[in-house]
């Protein structure tokens, strides 16, 4: 809601701590204050609502689609305003700031329903980061996430299957789409594009380049890339592709499956019966593996990644301070016990399924992470480490220090990131059998523009586009021999976001009316061109209930009219039924 000016002197409304109260919520500390009281103070006042999105050079899909819900929500008598964000000052204001009514944008999903937990569980509506920036909180709901964290099979697909229904009728988000990934390559340059996802570890290193061709040159549009490694910052990156070619996990999910990756071995299962866990890893850690600084990898670094990534403080401050990314995949390990430098075991609060996803973190070299909590927590008593703004999780991190199969060679601000081959990494070794580096250097440069990183490619500027093309740009595609037009499934979603810690969006009845002023259909015809797929669920069509099956429309919520065209009258009327009044002139008020 925008933020319009009221009596300083009025403090926050009766009516607002109420309704606070009411829905077991707590009112935002930081943020707009005002902007709660604008919505709340006078009962006359006209409902007025402020959409967060990105720029059309950030993402012009996302911008289409914040502008169609404006003029629908000004159809229906609502003050709908745009409020553009960059990208990195975007995530600040969803994930961090939590200062808005509503947003479009893009999700980042997982491989795994599990990331449903972090996503909406109430434990984490005060924190930073995707971990619940909605501040959605019900009781039964979280009994749920927590019961599918714990199941595995048969019993896991029902528990989610219902969860997705209630998701549906609760709508602390709105999904409409899954973007299909579109990218170009060169082929006479390098062979195995469409072997793996492109933006896989896998894809990465299971190219096999033609003779003389030791540099990968691939082109982003974004250019925080060039300014932060930080792989724990919440604002300048929302996938982890190039932390992964940085930084080693233990294992890897490739395909959907759990492959060893750091480890040499993973034997993962479901505890006994009698056993404080719902399952247990035996990890063996390859030998002789090292951090780019030659300082080795042991067990230690692996336990100490995973007590990091409970608090990053360590203990030091008043306060745990768990880290804006990874947080959910790092509260489903219970214990980690050490036996030997390449020996630990792992106890989780999660079954097999979920805990798979644990297994994926960046492991960090403990002798780095360690010196520089010491360095920042001088004064222990008085130090303090805001979960999610304090230094250790928002600095540059340049160099990183990992122990991928590429390592940081150099960046130039807004220009280019070059990563150079690691030659001690274990996947060049002759007895694995996993995708090796095939070039000396990878070097991501910017470039803005699909359209203009299209025709780099096609005139031998680049080798390949990694961030995804905009629907718009696809037809400029050349239809050459020596460029490749790569196609693949998202997992990622485009989705509107509502704080529920706030009025209107409190109201369950609220978010549904609003979800229903889209027609997602007609979004991915007009907005994507054809090239996305519907959704009324946030995961992939193998985990959506028949119910919620997409058949033309959203069954739970669908959209107030046909092919986009907005029925005004519909939805004006179900917003008087939900309790809403207009005046004279048409305007909706509180």
């Amino acid at each position: 809601m925008n933020c319009d000016s009221t009596d300083p002197g009025d403090g926050v409304s009766r009516r607002a701590v109420l309704a606070a109260g009411a829905t077991g919520l707590v009112l935002p500390t930081s943020g707009c204050v005002d902007r709660v009281e604008s919505a709340v103070d006078q009962e006359m006042d006209r409902l007025a609502l402020s959409i967060t999105t990105v720029p059309a050079d950030g993402d012009r899909e996302a911008v289409r689609i914040a502008r169609e819900l404006e003029a629908n929500l000004e159809d229906v008598g609502v003050d709908a305003s745009i409020d553009m964000r960059s990208r990195s000052e975007f995530l600040e204001t969803i994930l961090i700031d939590r200062d808005f009514d509503l947003y479009v944008g893009r999700h980042p999903a997982g491989f795994d329903p599990d990331f449903l937990y972090e996503a909406l569980h109430s434990a984490y509506a005060n924190e930073a980061g995707w971990q619940n920036p909605f501040g959605f909180a019900n009781i039964p709901f979280d009994d749920a996430l927590e019961a599918q964290r714990r199941a595995d099979g048969d019993e896991r697909e029902a528990i989610v299957a219902d969860l997705l229904e209630t998701l549906a009728e609760e709508k602390p988000f709105d999904p409409i789409c899954f973007p299909e990934e579109h990218r170009v390559a060169r082929t006479d340059r390098f062979e195995g594009w469409s072997a793996d996802h492109p933006e896989s570890r896998h894809g990465y290193l299971g190219l096999e380049p033609a003779e003389n061709v030791d540099r990968l040159r691939v082109l982003v549009t974004d250019s925080r890339i060039s300014r932060n490694l930080n792989p724990l910052s919440a604002t300048l990156r929302e996938r982890g592709s190039t932390i992964d070619l940085v930084y080693d996990s233990l294992a890897t999910e490739h395909d959907g499956e759990l492959v060893p990756w750091l480890a040499e071995d993973v034997t993962l299962e479901r505890a006994d019966a009698d056993d404080d866990h719902v399952a247990r890893a035996r990890i063996t850690l390859r030998e002789d593996c090292r951090f780019h600084d030659d300082e080795p990898v042991r067990a230690e670094d692996v336990a100490f990644t995973y007590r990091f990534l409970e608090d990053t403080s360590l203990g030091r401050a008043e306060f745990e301070s768990p880290p804006p990314r990874y947080r959910g995949h790092a509260t489903a390990v219970d214990t980690v016990d050490v036996e030997d430098d390449r020996e630990l075991r792992l106890g989780f609060a999660a079954g097999v399924e979920a805990a798979r996803r644990a297994l994926t973190v960046p492991i960090l070299p403990a002798h780095r992470w360690r010196d520089q909590i010491r360095s920042r927590a001088e004064d222990t008593t008085s130090f303090t480490a805001t979960q999610g703004e304090w230094g250790l999780v928002t600095m540059d991190n340049v160099p990183p220090v990992g122990s991928g199969p590429f390592r940081f060679e150099s960046n130039s601000e807004r220009e280019h990131l070059t990563l150079e081959r690691f030659d001690d990494h274990f996947t060049r070794r002759e007895d694995v059998d996993l995708p090796a580096v095939g070039v000396e250097q990878l070097q991501f440069g910017i470039d803005p523009g699909s359209a203009s990183s299209i025709e780099r490619v096609a005139n031998d500027g680049a080798d390949f586009t990694a961030s995804m093309l905009e629907a718009h740009a696809l037809d400029s595609v050349p239809d050459e021999p020596d460029v490749d037009h790569l196609a693949a499934p998202s997992r990622t979603f485009y989705h509107v976001g509502y704080n529920t810690r706030a009025e209107p969006f409190s109201n369950p009845h609220a978010r549904r009316i609003v979800s229903r002023l889209l027609d997602p259909s007609w979004i991915v015809d007009a907005i994507f061109d054809g090239h996305a797929t519907p959704t009324a669920a946030p995961l992939p069509e193998e985990w959506v209930p028949d119910e919620l099956g997409w058949d033309g429309q959203d069954p739970a919520t669908p959209f107030f009219g046909s092919d986009g065209d907005l029925d005004v009258e519909t939805a004006r009327a179900a917003l008087e039924s939900a309790g809403y009044q207009y005046d004279d002139q048409g305007r909706l008020r509180l």
